[in-house]
């Protein structure tokens, strides 16, 4: 059953340290401080005073942490684990200096204070990719399943790496280029006149003999059964150069990539996963690129869930301050979605 919450007002009250009897003003209003001649400061007139300020991000805080905290209870380790790990990175980084820096580019006065972000930022993301999966079609994730998803394939290389340094002219840096390329494609020669049955062999010695990746070489060169997102982004031409060989050929050009010259070899294929048991796989992909494209999908998220969950303001001003900070919120991102398709 949801539950609805209904946010009256934020109530700040001071306590005396001695736990005595709390002043009240002549209208019944508790103090929060005195003055000489008894004079006082009310509680509602502390709450006045901050309600055109602070009150909102406070309240929508408050808000988010208790929906987010019971939508995604089964997630809440691992919201606090990396609250952890961000803090131990940022005070292993910037030592004395965190709390300073925290205070001059967030406005957070505490450490705990920017955890309880972080932590709560986390809640927040998880509803956010959710609201995006949710807006996928059934016939988004089966054309994705038919044109990304392919079966692992197990590729072997043999890496040229250009001897460049940095002190070197640019036409040193060039020559060092077309040296490594052009002992890339020797290799592609003496694969070229090899028989076809012995083409894997002759890889392996190659790879053992002349290539430049420490990792691979002495095992032939091999990288295992990959996928398109196994290897890191250096591999990316690697790995679209060996999905258009077939099982058993090489490429008989060489493969440029951040990393060097590659010679490939594609040895094996597997069939690919069935959709259910990558439908979660794409949902995530399709979500992300959802939002990537309709980044107001950020505020639009979080507003749903608190509607789902009956958020309701019962003050007036905060009321209106909310409607105002959801428009800008929406106009400030639309703007960041408009810059970001011009640069494209």
């Amino acid at each position: 059953m949801k539950k609805k919450i209904i946010v009256l007002a934020l109530i700040v009250t001071l306590l005396s340290g001695c736990g005595g009897k709390i002043p009240t003003l002549s209208n019944g209003d508790e103090a929060v401080v005195t003055l000489k001649d008894g004079s006082m400061i009310s509680v509602n007139e502390l709450y006045d005073s901050v309600k055109n300020d602070y009150a909102l991000t406070a309240l929508v805080n408050l808000v988010d942490k208790k929906i987010l905290e019971e939508t995604y209870k089964d997630n809440l380790e691992e919201a606090e684990e990396n609250a952890d790990s961000t803090m131990t990175q940022l005070e292993s980084y910037y030592g004395d200096n965190l709390l300073s820096l925290i205070q001059q580019q967030t406005g957070f006065q505490s450490l705990e204070a920017y955890r309880n972000y972080v932590y709560i930022s986390y809640l927040r993301n998880l509803a956010i990719q959710d609201y995006s999966e949710d807006q996928i079609t059934e016939k988004q994730i089966e054309k994705y399943y038919e044109d990304e998803i392919v079966g692992d394939i197990k590729v072997s290389h043999i890496l040229i790496t250009p001897d460049v340094t940095d002190d070197m002219t640019d036409e040193e840096k060039e020559e060092a280029e077309n040296e490594a390329k052009e002992k890339a494609e020797a290799l592609i020669d003496e694969l070229n006149k090899t028989d076809e049955k012995d083409i894997a062999d002759k890889f392996a010695e190659l790879a053992k003999e002349q290539s430049q990746d420490e990792t691979t070489k002495d095992n032939g060169g091999s990288l295992g059964f990959i996928n398109k997102t196994t290897l890191s982004d250096d591999y990316d031409e690697l790995v679209d150069a060996a999905y258009k060989l077939k099982d058993g050929k090489y490429s008989s050009k060489v493969v440029t990539t951040e990393l060097g010259y590659h010679i490939i070899l594609r040895t094996e294929s597997k069939e690919k996963a069935s959709l259910d048991e990558v439908r979660d796989q794409i949902l995530e992909e399709l979500g992300t690129e959802y939002l990537s494209k309709n980044q107001v999908a950020a505020v639009e998220a979080l507003r749903e869930i608190r509607k789902e969950n009956d958020f309701e303001i019962v003050d007036s001003e905060l009321k209106s301050q909310y409607a105002t900070y959801i428009q800008n919120e929406l106009a400030y991102y639309q703007q960041l979605q408009e810059q970001s398709t011009t640069t494209e």
